[in-house]
Protein backbone atom coordinates (compact mmCIF):
# COMPACT_ATOMS: atom_id res chain seq x y z
CA UNK A 1 0.00 0.00 0.00
CA UNK A 2 1.62 3.56 -0.97
CA UNK A 3 2.51 5.71 1.64
CA UNK A 4 0.31 8.58 0.23
CA UNK A 5 -2.98 5.99 0.90
CA UNK A 6 -2.18 5.44 4.74
CA UNK A 7 -1.69 8.93 4.91
CA UNK A 8 -5.07 10.11 3.53
CA UNK A 9 -6.63 7.34 5.96
CA UNK A 10 -4.79 9.10 9.11
CA UNK A 11 -6.23 12.32 8.20
CA UNK A 12 -10.22 11.45 7.53
CA UNK A 13 -9.54 9.26 10.86
CA UNK A 14 -8.30 12.84 12.45
CA UNK A 15 -11.32 14.33 10.99
CA UNK A 16 -13.97 12.17 13.04
CA UNK A 17 -14.72 13.24 16.28
CA UNK A 18 -13.76 10.78 18.60
CA UNK A 19 -15.48 10.02 21.76
CA UNK A 20 -14.20 7.19 23.63
CA UNK A 21 -15.46 5.54 26.48
CA UNK A 22 -15.08 6.46 29.34
CA UNK A 23 -14.00 3.25 31.27
CA UNK A 24 -11.11 3.36 33.51
CA UNK A 25 -12.02 7.03 34.69
CA UNK A 26 -12.21 8.91 31.24
CA UNK A 27 -9.39 6.89 29.82
CA UNK A 28 -10.31 4.13 27.40
CA UNK A 29 -9.26 0.54 28.71
CA UNK A 30 -7.85 -0.68 25.58
CA UNK A 31 -6.63 0.58 22.15
CA UNK A 32 -7.17 -1.82 19.42
CA UNK A 33 -9.54 -4.41 18.61
CA UNK A 34 -7.34 -7.10 19.90
CA UNK A 35 -6.11 -4.87 22.84
CA UNK A 36 -9.92 -4.40 23.85
CA UNK A 37 -10.58 -8.14 23.24
CA UNK A 38 -7.89 -9.05 26.45
CA UNK A 39 -9.45 -6.10 28.15
CA UNK A 40 -6.83 -3.54 27.32
CA UNK A 41 -3.76 -5.86 28.09
CA UNK A 42 -0.65 -4.57 25.75
CA UNK A 43 2.34 -3.47 27.12
CA UNK A 44 4.06 -7.40 26.77
CA UNK A 45 1.85 -8.15 24.34
CA UNK A 46 1.95 -6.21 21.10
CA UNK A 47 -1.01 -7.75 18.37
CA UNK A 48 -1.43 -5.02 16.20
CA UNK A 49 -0.20 -1.43 14.83
CA UNK A 50 -1.94 0.62 17.35
CA UNK A 51 0.63 -0.98 19.85
CA UNK A 52 2.54 2.06 20.17
CA UNK A 53 -0.24 3.48 21.94
CA UNK A 54 0.49 1.18 25.23
CA UNK A 55 3.85 0.47 24.04
CA UNK A 56 6.00 2.07 21.66
CA UNK A 57 8.57 -0.50 21.69
CA UNK A 58 5.86 -2.98 20.79
CA UNK A 59 5.76 -2.34 17.20
CA UNK A 60 9.60 -3.86 16.74
CA UNK A 61 7.56 -7.41 17.02
CA UNK A 62 5.06 -6.26 14.38
CA UNK A 63 6.87 -6.47 11.50
CA UNK A 64 5.20 -4.35 8.28
CA UNK A 65 0.98 -3.77 8.50
CA UNK A 66 -1.78 -1.85 8.77
CA UNK A 67 -4.39 -2.25 11.12
CA UNK A 68 -8.25 -0.10 10.40
CA UNK A 69 -11.18 -0.61 13.03
CA UNK A 70 -14.02 1.12 14.26
CA UNK A 71 -15.91 0.92 17.97
CA UNK A 72 -19.21 1.44 18.42
CA UNK A 73 -19.32 2.69 22.16
CA UNK A 74 -22.83 2.40 24.26
CA UNK A 75 -23.08 3.81 27.94
CA UNK A 76 -25.67 3.81 30.38
CA UNK A 77 -25.73 6.76 32.96
CA UNK A 78 -27.49 8.62 35.34
CA UNK A 79 -28.41 10.04 39.02
CA UNK A 80 -30.66 10.14 41.95
CA UNK A 81 -30.65 13.06 44.23
CA UNK A 82 -32.28 12.38 47.43
CA UNK A 83 -32.71 14.34 50.73
CA UNK A 84 -31.83 18.05 49.41
CA UNK A 85 -33.91 21.11 50.49
CA UNK A 86 -34.12 22.83 46.91
CA UNK A 87 -36.60 20.21 45.89
CA UNK A 88 -34.24 18.95 43.57
CA UNK A 89 -35.27 15.16 44.59
CA UNK A 90 -35.54 12.95 41.48
CA UNK A 91 -34.05 10.17 38.98
CA UNK A 92 -32.42 11.40 36.05
CA UNK A 93 -31.11 9.51 33.19
CA UNK A 94 -28.22 10.94 31.15
CA UNK A 95 -28.83 8.93 28.10
CA UNK A 96 -30.24 11.83 25.74
CA UNK A 97 -27.07 10.73 23.06
CA UNK A 98 -27.05 6.89 23.59
CA UNK A 99 -24.14 5.32 20.47
CA UNK A 100 -20.86 6.28 19.93
CA UNK A 101 -18.52 5.35 17.21
CA UNK A 102 -14.83 5.23 17.82
CA UNK A 103 -12.61 4.81 14.82
CA UNK A 104 -8.74 4.21 14.61
CA UNK A 105 -5.90 3.08 12.94
CA UNK A 106 -2.14 1.99 13.04
CA UNK A 107 0.24 1.28 10.51
CA UNK A 108 3.97 -0.26 11.25
CA UNK A 109 6.96 -0.43 8.56
CA UNK A 110 10.09 -2.25 9.62
CA UNK A 111 12.97 -0.25 8.28
CA UNK A 112 16.13 -2.57 9.04
CA UNK A 113 16.65 -5.17 11.72
CA UNK A 114 17.34 -2.65 13.98
CA UNK A 115 14.42 0.13 13.16
CA UNK A 116 10.87 0.04 12.86
CA UNK A 117 8.73 3.38 12.44
CA UNK A 118 4.64 3.50 13.21
CA UNK A 119 2.26 5.57 13.47
CA UNK A 120 -1.38 5.04 15.59
CA UNK A 121 -4.59 7.45 15.64
CA UNK A 122 -7.44 6.88 17.89
CA UNK A 123 -9.27 7.96 21.01
CA UNK A 124 -7.62 7.61 24.74
CA UNK A 125 -10.62 9.48 26.50
CA UNK A 126 -13.71 10.91 26.55
CA UNK A 127 -16.43 11.34 28.58
CA UNK A 128 -20.14 12.08 27.21
CA UNK A 129 -23.66 12.81 29.56
CA UNK A 130 -26.96 14.53 28.48
CA UNK A 131 -29.91 15.19 30.32
CA UNK A 132 -33.07 15.50 28.88
CA UNK A 133 -34.44 16.34 32.44
CA UNK A 134 -31.72 18.43 33.83
CA UNK A 135 -30.79 17.92 37.51
CA UNK A 136 -29.51 21.04 38.43
CA UNK A 137 -32.72 23.18 37.36
CA UNK A 138 -33.72 23.51 40.81
CA UNK A 139 -30.95 25.59 41.22
CA UNK A 140 -31.40 27.79 38.70
CA UNK A 141 -29.66 26.35 35.50
CA UNK A 142 -32.51 26.19 32.47
CA UNK A 143 -32.42 23.71 29.33
CA UNK A 144 -30.71 20.20 29.10
CA UNK A 145 -27.53 19.73 30.72
CA UNK A 146 -24.36 17.43 30.42
CA UNK A 147 -20.70 17.28 28.86
CA UNK A 148 -19.24 16.18 26.17
CA UNK A 149 -15.41 15.98 25.74
CA UNK A 150 -13.90 14.35 22.64
CA UNK A 151 -10.10 13.50 22.67
CA UNK A 152 -7.79 12.31 19.47
CA UNK A 153 -4.29 10.83 19.19
CA UNK A 154 -1.81 10.63 16.66
CA UNK A 155 1.47 8.90 17.48
CA UNK A 156 4.06 8.81 15.20
CA UNK A 157 6.71 6.50 17.23
CA UNK A 158 10.00 4.52 16.69
CA UNK A 159 11.19 1.26 18.04
CA UNK A 160 15.04 0.15 17.83
CA UNK A 161 16.25 -3.34 18.74
CA UNK A 162 18.61 -3.19 21.28
CA UNK A 163 19.71 -7.11 20.71
CA UNK A 164 18.00 -10.18 19.84
CA UNK A 165 15.98 -10.01 23.35
CA UNK A 166 15.78 -6.41 23.77
CA UNK A 167 13.73 -3.48 22.10
CA UNK A 168 13.43 0.16 23.44
CA UNK A 169 10.59 2.73 21.88
CA UNK A 170 9.89 6.35 21.95
CA UNK A 171 6.57 8.30 20.52
CA UNK A 172 5.71 12.00 20.13
CA UNK A 173 2.04 12.42 20.60
CA UNK A 174 0.13 14.97 19.45
CA UNK A 175 -3.34 15.37 21.34
CA UNK A 176 -6.73 17.42 20.07
CA UNK A 177 -9.38 17.42 22.41
CA UNK A 178 -12.77 19.59 22.23
CA UNK A 179 -15.18 20.06 24.99
CA UNK A 180 -19.04 21.87 25.52
CA UNK A 181 -20.96 22.26 29.14
CA UNK A 182 -24.38 22.81 28.88
CA UNK A 183 -27.38 23.29 31.50
CA UNK A 184 -24.64 24.58 34.84
CA UNK A 185 -26.05 27.56 34.59
CA UNK A 186 -26.52 27.77 38.53
CA UNK A 187 -22.61 28.13 38.79
CA UNK A 188 -22.39 30.39 36.63
CA UNK A 189 -21.93 33.84 39.13
CA UNK A 190 -19.91 35.81 41.18
CA UNK A 191 -20.07 33.88 44.08
CA UNK A 192 -19.24 30.46 42.41
CA UNK A 193 -17.14 31.15 39.05
CA UNK A 194 -13.92 33.63 38.72
CA UNK A 195 -14.91 34.52 35.14
CA UNK A 196 -19.01 34.59 35.09
CA UNK A 197 -20.09 34.01 31.74
CA UNK A 198 -17.65 31.57 30.64
CA UNK A 199 -19.21 28.24 32.63
CA UNK A 200 -22.13 26.34 30.54
CA UNK A 201 -23.37 26.80 27.24
CA UNK A 202 -20.49 28.28 25.54
CA UNK A 203 -20.86 25.76 22.79
CA UNK A 204 -17.77 23.70 21.42
CA UNK A 205 -14.11 24.52 22.52
CA UNK A 206 -10.88 23.27 21.31
CA UNK A 207 -7.50 22.88 22.35
CA UNK A 208 -3.95 20.99 21.03
CA UNK A 209 -0.81 19.52 22.93
CA UNK A 210 1.71 17.11 23.07
CA UNK A 211 3.03 14.65 25.33
CA UNK A 212 6.17 11.96 25.01
CA UNK A 213 5.96 8.13 25.35
CA UNK A 214 8.55 5.76 26.22
CA UNK A 215 8.54 1.90 26.37
CA UNK A 216 10.86 -0.77 26.41
CA UNK A 217 10.17 -4.31 25.79
CA UNK A 218 12.26 -7.29 27.00
CA UNK A 219 12.11 -11.58 26.07
CA UNK A 220 13.61 -12.96 29.29
CA UNK A 221 13.24 -16.42 28.48
CA UNK A 222 12.04 -18.40 25.91
CA UNK A 223 8.41 -18.20 27.39
CA UNK A 224 8.03 -15.35 29.01
CA UNK A 225 8.08 -11.35 28.20
CA UNK A 226 8.05 -8.51 30.65
CA UNK A 227 7.78 -4.47 29.28
CA UNK A 228 7.29 -1.35 31.25
CA UNK A 229 6.07 2.51 29.30
CA UNK A 230 4.97 5.85 30.31
CA UNK A 231 3.39 8.48 29.25
CA UNK A 232 3.87 12.17 30.13
CA UNK A 233 1.48 14.68 31.10
CA UNK A 234 0.26 16.70 27.75
CA UNK A 235 0.37 20.41 28.01
CA UNK A 236 -2.72 21.57 26.29
CA UNK A 237 -4.12 24.82 25.36
CA UNK A 238 -7.06 26.06 27.52
CA UNK A 239 -10.49 26.12 26.92
CA UNK A 240 -11.06 29.85 27.02
CA UNK A 241 -14.41 29.65 26.63
CA UNK A 242 -14.67 27.78 30.12
CA UNK A 243 -12.37 29.96 31.57
CA UNK A 244 -14.84 30.19 34.24
CA UNK A 245 -15.79 26.69 34.50
CA UNK A 246 -11.84 24.33 35.08
CA UNK A 247 -9.14 25.40 37.07
CA UNK A 248 -6.31 27.84 36.12
CA UNK A 249 -8.69 29.52 33.71
CA UNK A 250 -10.19 26.67 31.84
CA UNK A 251 -6.83 24.39 31.75
CA UNK A 252 -7.74 20.76 30.65
CA UNK A 253 -4.24 19.01 30.49
CA UNK A 254 -4.24 15.01 30.34
CA UNK A 255 -2.46 13.46 33.15
CA UNK A 256 0.45 10.80 33.40
CA UNK A 257 0.05 7.09 33.07
CA UNK A 258 2.60 4.40 33.44
CA UNK A 259 2.39 0.80 33.03
CA UNK A 260 4.22 -2.65 33.54
CA UNK A 261 3.26 -5.66 31.73
CA UNK A 262 4.40 -9.43 31.60
CA UNK A 263 3.29 -12.39 28.80
CA UNK A 264 3.51 -15.93 29.20
CA UNK A 265 3.38 -18.45 26.71
CA UNK A 266 2.08 -20.97 28.95
CA UNK A 267 1.60 -23.77 26.22
CA UNK A 268 2.24 -23.61 22.28
CA UNK A 269 -1.34 -22.24 21.49
CA UNK A 270 -1.79 -20.41 25.24
CA UNK A 271 -0.66 -16.94 25.70
CA UNK A 272 -1.74 -15.78 29.60
CA UNK A 273 -0.60 -12.05 30.19
CA UNK A 274 -1.00 -9.40 32.59
CA UNK A 275 -1.05 -5.50 32.94
CA UNK A 276 -0.83 -2.81 35.88
CA UNK A 277 -1.36 0.82 35.09
CA UNK A 278 -1.28 4.04 37.02
CA UNK A 279 -3.34 7.33 35.97
CA UNK A 280 -2.48 10.55 38.21
CA UNK A 281 -5.79 12.59 37.58
CA UNK A 282 -4.72 14.66 40.36
CA UNK A 283 -1.89 15.86 38.27
CA UNK A 284 -4.72 18.19 36.60
CA UNK A 285 -6.16 20.60 38.74
CA UNK A 286 -9.85 20.80 37.30
CA UNK A 287 -10.18 17.02 37.08
CA UNK A 288 -8.40 16.59 40.39
CA UNK A 289 -9.42 19.74 43.07
CA UNK A 290 -12.53 18.93 45.40
CA UNK A 291 -15.77 21.08 44.64
CA UNK A 292 -15.13 22.02 47.85
CA UNK A 293 -12.95 24.31 46.92
CA UNK A 294 -15.64 26.83 45.64
CA UNK A 295 -16.95 27.73 48.38
CA UNK A 296 -13.22 27.94 50.58
CA UNK A 297 -12.29 31.04 48.51
CA UNK A 298 -11.09 29.26 45.44
CA UNK A 299 -14.15 29.52 42.76
CA UNK A 300 -14.33 27.75 39.95
CA UNK A 301 -11.72 28.99 36.89
CA UNK A 302 -9.48 30.04 39.51
CA UNK A 303 -5.60 28.45 40.04
CA UNK A 304 -6.93 26.25 42.45
CA UNK A 305 -10.56 26.43 41.71
CA UNK A 306 -13.02 23.41 42.59
CA UNK A 307 -13.50 20.42 40.09
CA UNK A 308 -14.57 16.99 39.72
CA UNK A 309 -12.34 15.63 43.06
CA UNK A 310 -10.82 12.66 41.24
CA UNK A 311 -8.44 10.45 42.66
CA UNK A 312 -5.66 8.17 41.18
CA UNK A 313 -5.98 4.98 40.36
CA UNK A 314 -4.30 1.75 39.44
CA UNK A 315 -6.18 -0.68 36.73
CA UNK A 316 -4.96 -4.59 36.34
CA UNK A 317 -5.55 -5.98 33.73
CA UNK A 318 -5.53 -9.61 32.53
CA UNK A 319 -5.66 -11.86 29.48
CA UNK A 320 -5.44 -14.77 27.09
CA UNK A 321 -4.93 -15.58 23.87
CA UNK A 322 -5.44 -19.10 22.39
CA UNK A 323 -4.70 -20.41 19.21
CA UNK A 324 -7.74 -22.66 18.07
CA UNK A 325 -6.35 -23.25 14.65
CA UNK A 326 -3.82 -21.71 12.04
CA UNK A 327 -6.54 -19.51 10.73
CA UNK A 328 -8.87 -18.52 14.27
CA UNK A 329 -7.60 -16.81 17.11
CA UNK A 330 -9.34 -16.60 21.01
CA UNK A 331 -9.50 -14.17 23.14
CA UNK A 332 -10.77 -13.13 26.74
CA UNK A 333 -9.76 -10.57 29.65
CA UNK A 334 -11.06 -8.84 32.55
CA UNK A 335 -10.14 -6.08 34.23
CA UNK A 336 -10.39 -4.06 37.47
CA UNK A 337 -9.73 -0.74 37.87
CA UNK A 338 -9.84 1.71 41.17
CA UNK A 339 -12.81 4.04 42.06
CA UNK A 340 -11.88 7.49 41.03
CA UNK A 341 -15.01 8.47 42.43
CA UNK A 342 -14.95 9.76 45.75
CA UNK A 343 -18.12 9.19 47.55
CA UNK A 344 -17.82 13.31 48.88
CA UNK A 345 -17.52 14.17 45.00
CA UNK A 346 -20.90 13.10 43.25
CA UNK A 347 -22.93 16.22 42.99
CA UNK A 348 -20.99 17.56 40.32
CA UNK A 349 -19.84 13.82 38.99
CA UNK A 350 -23.60 13.99 37.97
CA UNK A 351 -21.77 15.56 34.38
CA UNK A 352 -19.18 13.07 34.62
CA UNK A 353 -19.73 9.39 36.48
CA UNK A 354 -16.69 7.94 34.98
CA UNK A 355 -17.65 4.95 38.37
CA UNK A 356 -17.38 1.62 36.53
CA UNK A 357 -14.31 -0.70 37.53
CA UNK A 358 -14.77 -3.97 36.08
CA UNK A 359 -14.51 -4.86 32.51
CA UNK A 360 -15.47 -8.19 30.78
CA UNK A 361 -13.70 -8.44 27.24
CA UNK A 362 -13.62 -11.35 24.59
CA UNK A 363 -13.02 -11.34 20.60
CA UNK A 364 -11.46 -13.36 17.89
CA UNK A 365 -9.40 -13.34 14.67
CA UNK A 366 -10.30 -14.65 11.39
CA UNK A 367 -7.42 -15.33 8.80
CA UNK A 368 -9.52 -14.08 5.72
CA UNK A 369 -6.18 -14.95 3.12
CA UNK A 370 -2.51 -14.97 3.26
CA UNK A 371 -2.41 -11.09 4.21
CA UNK A 372 -6.02 -10.27 5.86
CA UNK A 373 -7.45 -11.07 8.87
CA UNK A 374 -10.49 -9.94 10.65
CA UNK A 375 -10.85 -9.01 14.36
CA UNK A 376 -13.80 -8.49 16.39
CA UNK A 377 -14.43 -7.48 20.56
CA UNK A 378 -16.98 -6.88 22.77
CA UNK A 379 -16.69 -5.71 26.84
CA UNK A 380 -18.83 -5.17 28.59
CA UNK A 381 -18.33 -2.48 31.79
CA UNK A 382 -20.58 -3.87 34.85
CA UNK A 383 -22.93 -1.04 36.25
CA UNK A 384 -21.46 0.49 39.23
CA UNK A 385 -22.61 3.27 41.19
CA UNK A 386 -20.78 5.71 44.14
CA UNK A 387 -23.33 6.64 46.36
CA UNK A 388 -22.99 9.93 47.89
CA UNK A 389 -21.68 10.98 51.22
CA UNK A 390 -22.08 14.43 52.15
CA UNK A 391 -21.64 15.26 48.69
CA UNK A 392 -24.19 18.46 47.92
CA UNK A 393 -23.01 21.43 49.65
CA UNK A 394 -25.80 23.21 51.83
CA UNK A 395 -25.33 26.45 49.63
CA UNK A 396 -27.14 23.54 46.96
CA UNK A 397 -29.39 22.34 49.97
CA UNK A 398 -27.44 20.11 50.85
CA UNK A 399 -28.65 15.93 50.45
CA UNK A 400 -27.20 13.05 48.58
CA UNK A 401 -26.57 12.63 44.68
CA UNK A 402 -25.95 9.20 43.49
CA UNK A 403 -24.03 8.15 40.08
CA UNK A 404 -24.20 5.24 37.90
CA UNK A 405 -22.22 3.86 34.83
CA UNK A 406 -22.25 0.59 32.52
CA UNK A 407 -21.07 0.28 29.08
CA UNK A 408 -21.03 -2.09 26.14
CA UNK A 409 -18.23 -1.80 23.32
CA UNK A 410 -18.33 -3.56 20.14
CA UNK A 411 -15.43 -3.24 17.89
CA UNK A 412 -14.58 -4.73 14.14
CA UNK A 413 -11.06 -4.03 12.75
CA UNK A 414 -9.51 -5.44 9.44
CA UNK A 415 -5.68 -5.93 9.35
CA UNK A 416 -3.36 -5.67 6.63
CA UNK A 417 0.34 -7.45 6.37
CA UNK A 418 2.44 -5.32 4.08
Amino acid sequence: MRQKSILGAAIAISLLPVTASATNGYFTHGIGARSLAVAGVGVALPQDGLAAAINPAGIARLGNRLDLGVSLFRPSRGAQISGNLAGADGRFDGDDTENFVIPELGYVRQLSEALTVGVAVYGNGGMNTDYGTNPFAPFGSTGSAGVNLEQLFITPSLAYQLNENNSLGVAVTYAHQRFEMKGVGAFDNPFFSAAPGYVSNMGEDSGNGWGLKLGWLGQITSTLSLGASWSSDFDMAEFSAYRGLFAEQGGFDIPSTYSLGLSWQAAPALTLAADWQKILYSEVASVGNPLQNLLTGNPLGSDNGGGFGWNDIAVVKLGAVYAYSDSITLRAGVSRADQPIPRSETFFNILAPGTVRDHLSLGASWKSSERGEWSVSYTHALRESVRGQGSIPMAFGGGEANVHLKEDVFTVAYSFSL
